[in-house]
């Protein structure tokens, strides 16, 4: 195609299909502890209570689950106990309408973040994907600082901003802010994130799945897991339920043929929760428009 085809195609998907490129940092692993919260709430107050979650600048993944009387989120915290204790244990309990909240702290990943859903790519055969693989070459090897913070900013709004806008934001030359991002890419603190509504992948089912697995399995089992084309996401939390992941599926007959076939024959597991994603109202990258920060206390307002 020519690259003013593309550009009409993929400006019709922005507009239709909620298509975005984000870019992030990478906190898998880094000194951020991220929580997997669930808050089980009555339904009249769910709706209000996940857009003022969404709206929050340290939130991500926010979903409506289990018939919308739950709502299950990421919230990315220093590693600041007080900080935490201040967001799980004072700000969410006191707000009308929540029944129940539990959180778990995100242990190791193993598919999610930077390694993403395989669907995303799967029309594209092998040797198209690997022309899409960047290739650095720095010697800068310095962790993100917050002189970088200007440069995250504008990337997590828009991955496709030009040199022109880093440069304007952080102040720096074009030269010095292309270099800056290469070096952030090539040590893997920051990479870029497709969104986009995948039923127009073909998975028009999504579901957390919540395990509990032996402990002698777990590595073993969630290696497995990471392995097949349904999921999106595993990674090990805190809690009775030690591995959570989460499928992307055709359709719900898809879902229960995973989980008997696939799923189910695999030793070690001894419990496991189904939660049916029914909206997800925010995804990697903060939610488009001007920047919000709700980092200390929740608003109802819808």
């Amino acid at each position: 195609m020519s690259t003013q085809t593309v550009a009409r195609r993929y400006r019709r998907l922005r507009a239709e299909a909620g298509l975005r490129v984000v870019g992030l940092l990478n906190r898998h692993g880094g000194a951020e502890t991220l929580w997997m919260v669930r808050l089980t709430c009555v339904p009249s107050a769910t709706q209000a209570l996940a857009h003022s979650l969404a709206r929050r600048s340290d939130t991500s993944w926010v979903k409506l689950t289990s018939g919308g009387t739950e709502i299950f989120a990421i919230v990315h915290m220093p590693d600041e106990a007080e900080l935490a204790h201040a967001m799980l244990l004072r700000d969410v309990p006191r707000r009308g309408g929540i029944t129940g909240v539990s959180a778990h702290a995100l242990l190791h990943t193993y598919l999610g973040g930077p390694t993403a859903w395989r669907g995303l790519t799967r029309a594209l055969d092998e040797r198209q994907r690997e022309r899409l693989r960047p290739s650095f070459d720095t010697s800068d090897d310095r962790p993100p600082t917050s002189a970088d913070r200007a440069l995250l900013d504008v990337l997590g709004r828009d991955g496709r901003a030009g040199l022109a806008d880093l440069a304007e934001a952080t102040g720096w030359s074009r030269a010095t802010a292309a270099r800056r991002l290469a070096a952030l890419r090539a040590r893997g603190s920051v990479y870029f994130d497709v969104e986009v509504e995948s039923r127009l992948l073909g998975a028009r089912t999504q579901a957390l799945l919540w395990m509990s697995v032996v402990p002698a399995r777990l590595d073993e089992v969630a290696t497995a897991v990471a392995g097949h084309e349904e999921m999106a996401v595993v990674a090990t939390t805190t809690g009775p339920t030690n591995l959570v992941a989460q499928a992307l599926c055709a359709g719900y007959a898809d879902l229960h043929r995973y989980l008997t076939r696939r799923l189910g024959p695999l030793e070690g597991i001894r419990s496991l929760e189904t939660a049916p994603v029914l909206r997800t109202l925010k995804r990697s990258g903060p939610l488009p428009g001007p920047a919000r920060a709700e980092r200390q206390s929740f608003s109802t307002g819808a």
